[in-house]
């Protein structure tokens, strides 16, 4: 969503809104620590405290109790809130003349196009009854997972670079993406290497694909060299600057890439949690972009008749309003398709 990234919204040094009262320190999105829980060094806490006690995860219904909880208050929420930013004032996005023609082409395919050959697809499998093909679909969902999960890291490293002023040269935020790359793939080809096997997921068993060891072995190489070649640019990066890096944005980039990609299965609590702290991360983005566009724009007249008008209560408003529609999306709707 490129409107939902501008700086002069998202990063407060460039915008009027870093004046307002809800405004963040200088440098963060809201604070030092804030920063540092939301964005990556949370999960670093938390998951070290579950492998430390609870190596062996907790029972299964405990542990499906905590995530429906952590799903209806965090997870859903920050897959809602990406639709109501994308979707609104769509129709000026995808047809109007606010934006070049080829960014709208995007918001048509993005936001018409690939939805209905998603349902279409949905309706079709599910009518024909080929429920293997389903279930091969569900693979390919963790494929793409991996990638949004490493695209959203770099893109938090970024982010924080920019707003403390210590900016990455072009070759260190290409070797950021190629790493990004390599991890997430070495992340999914460690699943798929051996003999192709039923593995359960929300009722179904989706098949893991027969890649062969050498590919494996190759992911592993491309994986660690592109590591090695991160470490050496951060390590320039911070002689450069004497010391000084974004380090809230380093955590979350490495933070991404290895606890909640590539070593996530290390206990199986640790793997149902690591979508909360994923979550957070882009809710802390996307709550920062809610706060300084409300704080841009104009007073709406009316407004305080039925609610309270300001910045905060706006942002209260869209988190009520994602919870909700998180909540229909995941769990009410689907289950009332399914009742019937």
């Amino acid at each position: 969503m490129s409107d939902t990234t501008q700086a002069d919204i998202l990063i407060p040094g460039y915008a009027p809104a870093a004046k307002a009262k809800s405004g963040p320190r200088q440098g963060y999105l809201f604070g030092p620590w804030f920063d540092f829980f939301t964005l990556g060094g949370g999960s670093l806490i938390v998951c070290g405290l579950i492998a430390l006690l609870l190596p062996k995860g907790i029972p299964t219904l405990q542990q499906a109790l905590l995530v429906t909880i952590l799903m209806t208050v965090i997870n859903q929420p920050h897959f809602a809130h990406s639709y109501q930013m994308f979707y609104r004032n769509y129709r000026e996005k995808a047809f109007g003349a606010s934006y070049a023609p080829g960014l709208r082409v995007r918001y048509i395919i993005a936001g018409l196009v690939v939805p209905v050959a998603l349902i279409a697809f949905l309706a079709g499998t599910a009518l024909s009854g080929n429920v293997r093909v389903l279930t091969y679909a569900a693979n390919f969902m963790f494929f793409l997972v991996g990638w949004h999960y490493v695209k959203q890291g770099y893109g938090i490293l970024i982010v924080d670079s920019v707003q403390k002023r210590l900016m990455f040269s072009d070759r260190a935020k290409t070797v950021f993406r190629v790493n990004g790359y390599a991890c997430w793939i070495v992340a999914w080809v460690a699943v798929n290497h051996a003999l192709s096997e039923p593995n359960g997921y929300i009722g179904l068993t989706y098949f893991s694909l027969p890649l062969p060891n050498f590919v494996y072995y190759a992911a592993i190489a491309a994986a660690s060299v592109t590591t090695l070649a991160v470490a050496y640019e951060l390590v320039q990066r911070g002689r450069e600057a004497k010391g000084a890096l974004p380090w809230n944005g380093v955590i979350a980039y490495l933070t991404t890439l290895y606890l909640w990609v590539i070593f996530v299965r290390i206990n199986p609590l640790v793997l149902a949690v690591i979508p909360t702290f994923h979550s957070l991360q882009y809710l802390a983005v996307v709550w920062r972009y809610q706060l300084n566009a409300g704080a841009a724009a104009p007073a709406q007249s009316g407004s305080g008749r039925f609610w309270p008008s300001g910045v905060l209560p706006n942002l209260a408003m869209f988190i009520g309003a994602g919870v909700v529609l998180g909540f229909l999306g995941f769990m009410g709707l689907p289950r009332l398709l399914d009742g019937v």
